[in-house]
Order: structure tokens, then C-alpha cells, then sequence
């Protein structure tokens, strides 16, 4: 939770107000699949340990560090298209997910660190 305050008053802004703007913002890129989460047993479908999140649940694949400086640090994990390519699509969404949570927020973004966890074939 971040607290941002001024001559008015005071702003809270939750974890998840981050976690849902930057799983949005990365899953409008094309190529994303969607956001993933390890599975429970770390067994999924096809042996793969992690699953497509559906899109109420897509911020559980986003984590939020609050940094000292009053900025965040955001770790996107993602299911690729086939046949992207990986480097611009992560330059990609490292542009979009940082201009849409400055934008929405004000909070300076210091990092987006993108994982691809798993690509999906069609």
C-alpha cells in the first residue's frame, strides 16, 4: 500500500489498484496470452506447472514492491502467443504497463520485470 499525501489530504492506494492496472495494461499487448500462476501441486495440464489465470484473477500473476523512494516495482509472470517474439513483446509491455500505472496512479514506476513463463501454442 502506497500513501501519497498533500496539502488536501492523504491518497491510500492498495496492492491490488497496482496488480490490476499492470495485469490489464500487459494482457492489451498483443501476443499475451494472459497472466499465469503456479499451480498448487505444480502440476497443470500437460505437465506444465502453470495456469492460464482468468481475467478476475489475472492480478495473481502481478506482484507490487513499494520501493523507499515512493515508487513501484512490478514482476509481470505471462503465457505467450507461439511464434512472438519474446524480446519486443517484453519491451512492449515493459512501455505499456509503466505509462498506464504512472498515468492512473501518479506513482512513478522504477521497474517492470517481465517473465515469460509458459507460450501457448494456438
Amino acid at each position: 500500500m502506497i500513501r501519497i499525501e498533500n496539502a488536501d489530504g492523504a491518497i491510500t492506494i492498495t496492492n491490488e489498484v497496482f496488480t490490476v492496472l499492470a495485469g490489464d495494461a500487459a494482457t492489451s499487448c498483443f501476443g499475451v496470452k494472459g497472466m499465469v500462476g503456479k499451480t498448487k501441486d505444480g502440476k497443470g495440464k500437460d505437465s506444465n506447472p502453470f495456469q492460464l489465470l482468468r481475467r478476475e484473477s489475472m492480478s495473481k500473476g502481478v506482484f507490487a514492491t513499494f520501493q523507499d523512494d515512493g515508487s513501484v516495482a512490478l514482476e509481470l509472470h505471462i503465457a505467450v502467443d507461439q511464434g512472438v517474439n519474446i524480446s519486443a513483446l517484453a519491451h512492449s509491455i515493459m512501455g505499456e504497463v509503466s505509462y498506464k500505472v504512472n498515468q492512473a496512479t501518479g506513482v512513478p514506476v522504477s521497474a517492470v520485470n517481465v517473465f515469460v513463463d509458459t507460450m501457448l501454442i494456438g
